[in-house]
């Protein structure tokens, strides 16, 4: 459990967007859901707009985290095999626990970017180790623009996780296996 207020508030308005929405997303629902008195998300966050950008700042940080955790604990990809295993991994981890909620949390402040430049900056995707193990992958096997086609690849392989979180469902091997072929062409 976060020990410091800010992290603790931050952390449920993940969650309460998760749950609720950005409708949903209000300081007393925050309070309700952390289980403090009225008012204390509004003592540290005073506008709305001051608690989307601590919420969106922690999603960060929880997934690059995540990111990088996930890259330490599967090996460098040899293979088109290899990476196709390991964005599915990832992919299922998206989908299931947390990381869901994480996910639904995420696609939602994306959307709210769209008028809220100072979100998007904070949200444009980072280097971490996942995203530097593709490149670096799609290098080794000589593809021209590898950087490029990271990006393409991954934007694809969100785009199947933002999928299957509004119809439900699993992401299927094959699938990322034909987005990896593609990507290697």
């Amino acid at each position: 459990m976060p020990t410091d207020r800010r992290t603790l508030l931050a952390d449920t308005a993940i969650s309460v967007l998760a749950d609720a929405g950005m409708r949903g997303l209000t300081h007393r629902a925050v309070d309700r859901a952390a289980q403090l008195p009225p008012g204390t998300t509004s003592a540290y966050y005073r506008t709305r707009q001051a608690l989307l950008t601590a919420l969106v700042r922690r999603l960060v940080v929880l997934d690059q985290a995540e990111l990088e955790e996930t890259a330490a604990n599967v090996p460098v990809p040899r293979t088109a095999g290899e990476l196709t295993a390991g964005i599915a991994a990832l992919v299922r981890l998206r989908l299931t626990g947390e990381a869901r909620r994480r996910s639904l949390a995420r696609y939602a402040c994306a959307v709210e970017s769209a008028h809220h430049p100072e979100l998007r900056e904070i949200l444009v995707p980072r280097d971490d180790a996942g995203r530097r193990a593709v490149r670096d992958f799609l290098a080794a096997q000589g593809v021209a623009d590898p950087e490029g086609r990271t990006v393409t690849l991954l934007t694809c392989v969100d785009g199947l996780v933002f999928d299957r979180l509004v119809h439900g469902g699993s992401v299927r091997e094959e699938e990322i296996r034909g987005l990896v072929t593609a990507a290697l062409r």
